[in-house]
């Protein structure tokens, strides 16, 4: 699972970015998506489904990239 937070208090921008691959029930492989405000109950969540892990994880790494140059990072600040 990978963890990426973005804090910016003169927005008052408190948000975390949780990504995680697992397999299926039935065999496939999903990217699970987390997101929402730090401290708030109610977040959002979007599956996306794939034929096999190596195409998963590569989504993965392409989302981590995109997150990180908009400005999320691992450190809680």
């Amino acid at each position: 699972m990978i963890t990426l937070y973005r804090v910016d208090d003169g927005q008052n921008m408190h948000r975390f970015y949780h990504m995680r691959v697992e397999q299926t029930l039935f065999g496939g492989w999903a990217l699970i998506r987390e997101w929402g405000r730090i401290g708030n109950r109610r977040g959002q969540t979007l599956e996306e489904w794939f034929d096999g892990a190596e195409p998963a994880e590569a989504a993965l790494w392409k989302l981590e990239a995109a997150k990180r140059s908009r400005g999320y990072n691992d450190r809680l600040k």
